[in-house]
Protein backbone atom coordinates (compact mmCIF):
# COMPACT_ATOMS: atom_id res chain seq x y z
CA UNK A 1 0.00 0.00 0.00
CA UNK A 2 1.40 3.36 -1.04
CA UNK A 3 0.47 7.02 -0.71
CA UNK A 4 -1.84 8.11 -3.53
CA UNK A 5 -3.30 4.66 -4.14
CA UNK A 6 -7.07 4.29 -4.39
CA UNK A 7 -8.60 1.33 -2.51
CA UNK A 8 -12.03 -0.08 -1.77
CA UNK A 9 -12.66 0.19 1.98
CA UNK A 10 -15.27 -1.69 4.00
CA UNK A 11 -16.59 0.78 6.56
CA UNK A 12 -19.24 0.41 9.23
CA UNK A 13 -22.73 1.84 8.79
CA UNK A 14 -22.50 5.64 8.85
CA UNK A 15 -23.51 7.76 11.82
CA UNK A 16 -24.45 11.35 11.15
CA UNK A 17 -22.19 12.76 8.42
CA UNK A 18 -19.57 10.00 8.71
CA UNK A 19 -18.74 7.99 5.60
CA UNK A 20 -19.88 4.39 5.63
CA UNK A 21 -20.36 1.10 3.81
CA UNK A 22 -18.12 -0.03 0.95
CA UNK A 23 -16.53 2.99 -0.69
CA UNK A 24 -13.32 4.11 -2.35
CA UNK A 25 -10.65 5.93 -0.39
CA UNK A 26 -7.22 7.32 -1.24
CA UNK A 27 -4.20 6.67 1.00
CA UNK A 28 -2.83 10.00 2.31
CA UNK A 29 -0.47 8.57 4.93
CA UNK A 30 3.28 8.66 4.17
CA UNK A 31 4.94 5.58 2.70
CA UNK A 32 7.27 5.40 5.72
CA UNK A 33 4.23 4.73 7.92
CA UNK A 34 2.55 2.55 5.28
CA UNK A 35 5.51 0.17 5.25
CA UNK A 36 5.95 0.17 9.04
CA UNK A 37 4.42 -2.22 11.55
CA UNK A 38 1.65 0.26 12.30
CA UNK A 39 -1.63 -1.48 11.45
CA UNK A 40 -3.60 1.67 10.65
CA UNK A 41 -3.70 3.91 7.60
CA UNK A 42 -4.88 7.49 7.11
CA UNK A 43 -7.16 7.92 4.08
CA UNK A 44 -9.39 10.53 2.44
CA UNK A 45 -12.88 9.46 1.42
CA UNK A 46 -14.07 9.42 -2.20
CA UNK A 47 -17.75 9.88 -3.10
CA UNK A 48 -19.77 9.64 -6.30
CA UNK A 49 -21.80 12.60 -4.98
CA UNK A 50 -20.48 15.25 -7.35
CA UNK A 51 -22.02 18.10 -5.32
CA UNK A 52 -18.91 17.69 -3.16
CA UNK A 53 -16.54 18.33 -6.08
CA UNK A 54 -16.92 22.10 -5.86
CA UNK A 55 -15.99 22.36 -2.18
CA UNK A 56 -12.62 24.03 -1.48
CA UNK A 57 -9.74 21.57 -1.78
CA UNK A 58 -11.82 18.71 -3.19
CA UNK A 59 -10.73 17.01 -6.42
CA UNK A 60 -12.77 15.58 -9.31
CA UNK A 61 -11.62 12.08 -10.30
CA UNK A 62 -12.37 10.83 -13.81
CA UNK A 63 -12.95 7.07 -14.27
CA UNK A 64 -10.22 6.59 -16.87
CA UNK A 65 -7.59 8.16 -14.59
CA UNK A 66 -8.70 6.70 -11.27
CA UNK A 67 -10.00 3.23 -12.11
CA UNK A 68 -13.31 4.10 -10.44
CA UNK A 69 -16.58 3.09 -12.13
CA UNK A 70 -17.80 6.70 -12.48
CA UNK A 71 -16.82 10.32 -11.97
CA UNK A 72 -16.20 10.90 -8.27
CA UNK A 73 -15.10 13.56 -5.78
CA UNK A 74 -12.13 13.14 -3.46
CA UNK A 75 -13.31 14.81 -0.24
CA UNK A 76 -10.27 16.22 1.58
CA UNK A 77 -12.37 17.26 4.58
CA UNK A 78 -13.21 13.62 5.35
CA UNK A 79 -9.88 12.23 6.51
CA UNK A 80 -10.17 9.05 8.57
CA UNK A 81 -7.88 6.47 10.16
CA UNK A 82 -8.67 2.84 9.42
CA UNK A 83 -7.25 -0.53 10.32
CA UNK A 84 -5.41 -1.70 7.19
CA UNK A 85 -7.53 -4.84 7.05
CA UNK A 86 -10.52 -2.69 6.00
CA UNK A 87 -8.80 -1.86 2.70
CA UNK A 88 -9.94 -4.76 0.57
CA UNK A 89 -8.93 -4.13 -3.05
CA UNK A 90 -6.57 -1.73 -4.82
CA UNK A 91 -8.41 0.19 -7.55
CA UNK A 92 -5.76 2.50 -8.97
CA UNK A 93 -3.49 5.42 -8.22
CA UNK A 94 -3.82 9.19 -8.42
CA UNK A 95 -1.83 10.81 -11.24
CA UNK A 96 1.01 13.02 -9.95
CA UNK A 97 -0.93 16.26 -10.67
CA UNK A 98 -3.88 15.08 -8.59
CA UNK A 99 -1.57 13.92 -5.81
CA UNK A 100 -0.16 17.45 -5.76
CA UNK A 101 -3.72 18.85 -5.69
CA UNK A 102 -4.48 16.49 -2.79
CA UNK A 103 -1.51 17.90 -0.86
CA UNK A 104 -2.81 21.43 -1.44
CA UNK A 105 -6.29 20.42 -0.29
CA UNK A 106 -4.93 18.79 2.87
CA UNK A 107 -2.90 21.91 3.66
CA UNK A 108 -6.08 23.97 3.27
CA UNK A 109 -8.23 21.73 5.48
CA UNK A 110 -5.55 21.23 8.16
CA UNK A 111 -4.14 24.80 8.06
CA UNK A 112 -0.61 23.51 7.39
Amino acid sequence: MRRGEIWWASLAAPRGSEPGYRRPVVVVQSDAFNSSQIQTVVVAVISSNMRLAGAPGNITLEPRQSGLPKESALNVSQIITLDKRYLTERIGRLPSKQLSDLDEGLRLVLSL
